[in-house]
């Protein structure tokens, strides 16, 4: 496989017991396959330690503004670029066919440095939403409220325009 950023030749390195690919002596960024960022991405699993160092050539320039395709699928597949978490800090690019992602030279330890575990970072994204989404609710709430006042206006208008004995359960010797 070849670097998605630089094109370099990216060789494996094992964290632990995990396998990830690396371009060392290119532009320094990983590649992780699915689900394997999530065993290295804490302060507390040692085993990132050893992907924090991956030698990284000077004279390699990466763009950071260009969209980089995936190394794993064909070439076709353009890696999707989204934050890591809330913060914003780290952008990352992931295969929408795959799930693997592609971390620049440097982003790991942004990851790694956001939040010290993973149930912080989830109380992190639960407050983003409360403080976004949740007056978006709200909003819509009240929205329904007031059409719901307003159907209910009009069907007790709309009564005194129908005569009763054409409401069912209120004929005089009626079947309903």
């Amino acid at each position: 496989m070849s670097c998605p950023a630089c094109g370099h030749a990216l060789s494996t390195r094992n964290a632990g017991d995990v396998t990830v690919d690396v371009c060392d002596g290119g532009c320094g960024g990983i590649w992780f396959d699915h689900f394997e960022l999530q065993k290295v991405d804490e302060q507390s699993e040692s085993a990132g330690e050893a992907l924090l160092d991956v030698r990284r050539d000077p004279g390699v320039v990466v763009d950071p503004a260009e969209r980089y395709n995936c190394p794993k699928c064909a070439d076709a597949v353009v890696l999707m670029r989204h934050f890591w978490s809330v913060k914003r800090d780290v952008t990352i690019d992931e295969c929408p066919e795959c799930g693997g992602i592609f971390l620049d030279a440097g982003e790991l330890a942004g990851i790694r440095s956001d939040f010290p575990s993973e149930d912080a970072r989830h109380a992190a994204a639960d407050a983003y939403f409360k403080e976004v989404v949740d007056p978006l609710l709200d909003e819509e709430r009240a929205k329904s409220a007031d059409e719901l006042a307003k159907a209910q206006s009009f069907a007790h208008a709309f009564r005194f325009i129908c005569p009763s004995e054409y409401i069912p359960g209120k004929q005089a010797g009626a079947a309903f």
